[in-house]
């Protein structure tokens, strides 16, 4: 297989590239039918934009008012879009039914396939996630891109399962171990592990998923925090309580954060303290996004302030 080409006008630097899909939610609540632009990684790129992160997003959207409202959306944000990223046809949706708890059930709409193309010059993250690197065939072109970029940037990388649309357990958890081994960085929920490992407990996880070849793996547990876990180095970060509207993007918003604290850190390694300030901003940023409804992440100043603490509401 050929090496995938730079496109034409793509050689404009960017400090990060998010590669993924973008779709529209239509959530599904007691409240009515709204709709918000979504597909987890265009929400860490549309995350990172709100932060100041000069951000720029390969993915494959069509060219139908859907397609408008993505853009309008990224472009509020300061994301721009890859060449190669626009199709004709349908853009990919998702239908979120909420539970009373604020939890999220989808059913998607999605083909997924990208040119192959990519930027002229590399960010200093790129960021893979999602349906985009299982769902055929657009997944061997970002696996490629993934492994093209691996030692000549950061790599970070978010599976965000959706069970429906992967086929079998053993297929999936084979093409995201296949993955891994490119990656420096890879954050996945309790629920990612459970799906992919359930015989195994989050520091198991954690564990195999270093000796896959990751130097750092977050794993979120809702309510509960996060662990962050490196070689020789294990942080277990409190959550920030929330009353919680909704739980869609909160992992993406703990994401373009995580990718944010990566970027300012510079080269001071992955020592426990390190670990500690990256899973609290992380954090902070899910909360924030938890308490509002839809993927509305928190901008740098949001970030940087106080937010207090809230009690949970009671269901």
């Amino acid at each position: 297989m050929p090496a995938i080409l730079p496109a034409k006008d793509s050689t404009q630097p960017v400090d990060v590239i998010v590669v993924g899909e973008a779709l529209v939610d239509v959530v599904v609540s007691a409240k009515g039918t709204v709709e918000h632009p979504g597909g987890s990684p265009a929400n860490v790129a549309y995350g990172l934009g709100r932060l100041g992160v000069d951000t720029a997003l390969l993915t494959s959207i069509g060219d139908d008012h859907y397609a408008g409202t993505i853009e309008r959306h990224l472009r509020d944000a300061g994301v721009r879009l890859l060449p190669g990223s626009k199709t004709m046809g349908a853009t990919a949706t998702a239908t979120a039914v909420l539970a009373s708890d604020g939890s999220a059930h989808y059913d998607f709409d999605i083909r997924w396939d990208l040119p192959r193309t990519a930027p002229a010059t590399l960010p200093k993250i790129l960021h893979a996630g999602s349906i985009a690197t299982f769902l055929a065939p657009g997944a061997a072109v970002v696996r490629e891109l993934v492994e093209q970029s691996h030692k000549r940037c950061v790599v970070t990388y978010d599976p965000n399962i959706r069970p429906a649309l992967l086929g079998s357990q053993s297929e999936a958890r084979m093409l995201f171990e296949d993955l891994v081994p490119f990656t420096d960085v890879v954050k996945l929920s309790d629920e990612d592990a459970r799906w992919l490992y359930p015989r195994l407990s989050p520091d198991e996880v954690s564990r195999h998923i270093l000796d896959l070849g990751a130097g750092l793996v977050a794993v979120t547990t809702g309510a509960e925090g996060s662990l962050l876990t490196a070689e020789g180095a294990r942080v277990s970060i409190p959550p920030v309580r929330s009353a919680v509207a909704d739980t869609i993007g909160a992992g993406d918003s703990y994401m373009s954060a995580l990718i944010y604290g990566l970027l300012m850190r510079g080269a001071h390694g992955l020592a426990p303290s390190v670990l500690e300030s990256l899973g609290r901003m992380a954090s902070k940023a899910a909360a924030i996004t938890v308490r509002r409804p839809g993927a509305q992440p928190p901008t740098l100043d949001e970030l940087q302030s106080d937010v207090p603490e809230q009690q949970p509401a009671h269901q």
